[in-house]
């Protein structure tokens, strides 16, 4: 599927594209406490999600009658699904039981600054003087929102790094895989891939869902909203706008988290994340005026 032209009109429609991804995903956390409220495990609610999610885009795939990527691109996308997803998640997670969460989190948003650097190694693309202050704007709001809690063992601190380096990995990968597949196809692929990676956890340690008809309907907003609506949407913005714009307009997630959570959850909203907030949106404004770099 051929890139959308770089007209003004498609680069708004990216942009659009990976605010609502960045809203999808920063909703993620609040179905997620519901599910695991209703006696499910993050195991068990990872499986459940691509799982569920592959099951609704194969169908979909098979009413439109999309082509499937083949050869090289599919090998590919199933590598960033089973690497990429299931590698990053794993070790996320993995730094969240040695370090604290606040510190785990800011470890892994330095994805944007890791996927300007490859940028410029890899796709030869310089940033603007503008992505560049976007960048600063971006994770000084972030540390505001979620805050800094030192401690945590080393180990914590290299896996959190580990999956800031994976999510950077798989993004460049992502914008070279993303203009040779139709974004919804690509995205099947790579739900897939990841929903085959946890089958086989749940296999080893087994299943445990949730026990009610509301942790069920958490788990169905995640796989549908914060998978599929939050990974073909990430693809068709980044086919649109590139990595460097795409990941920093990522760093939305957490502020979004937060605020629902100040809404749905009564979480305290203190003056320092709605800063923080206001900041990560200058950002995103910044990076929507395209004036001279």
């Amino acid at each position: 599927m051929p890139t959308p032209p770089k007209t003004a009109a498609n680069r708004l429609i990216g942009i659009l594209l990976v605010i609502i991804s960045a809203a999808a995903f920063g909703a993620l956390p609040i179905f997620a406490h519901a599910a695991y409220r209703a006696g499910a495990d993050p195991v068990s609610v990872l499986f459940l999600r691509f799982s569920l999610a592959a099951a609704l885009m194969f169908a979909w795939i098979a009413v439109r009658g999309t082509r499937l990527p083949r050869g090289k691109t599919l090998l590919t996308l199933a590598g960033m699904g089973a690497l990429g997803y299931a590698g990053q998640s794993f070790s996320y997670f993995i730094a969240l039981t040695m370090a604290p969460a606040g510190t785990v989190a800011l470890l892994l948003y330095i994805f944007p600054a890791l996927v300007t650097i490859l940028s410029v190694i890899i796709l030869k693309h310089p940033p603007a003087a503008r992505e560049l202050a976007a960048l600063g704007l971006s994770f000084a709001g972030i540390v505001m929102v979620i805050g800094f809690q030192p401690g945590g063992q080393g180990m914590g601190m290299a896996f959190g790094l580990l999956a800031a380096v994976i999510y950077s990995v798989y993004i460049i990968v992502g914008t070279r895989a993303a203009r040779q597949a139709d974004s919804f196809a690509a995205s099947a692929v790579i739900i897939a891939a990841a929903a085959v990676i946890y089958c086989a956890v749940i296999l080893a340690r087994g299943l445990h869902p949730p026990q009610t008809p509301a942790g069920w309907g958490a788990v169905v907003c995640i796989a549908v909203i914060s998978t599929v609506l939050a990974i073909v949407t990430f693809f068709a913005g980044l086919k649109r706008i590139g990595p460097v714009q795409t990941s920093m307009l990522s760093m939305a997630e957490p502020v979004i988290t937060v605020g629902l959570a100040g809404v749905l959850l009564g979480e305290a909203l203190t003056p320092a994340k709605l800063a923080g907030g206001a900041l990560v949106v200058a950002a995103g404004l910044l990076l929507a005026y395209k004036g001279r770099n």
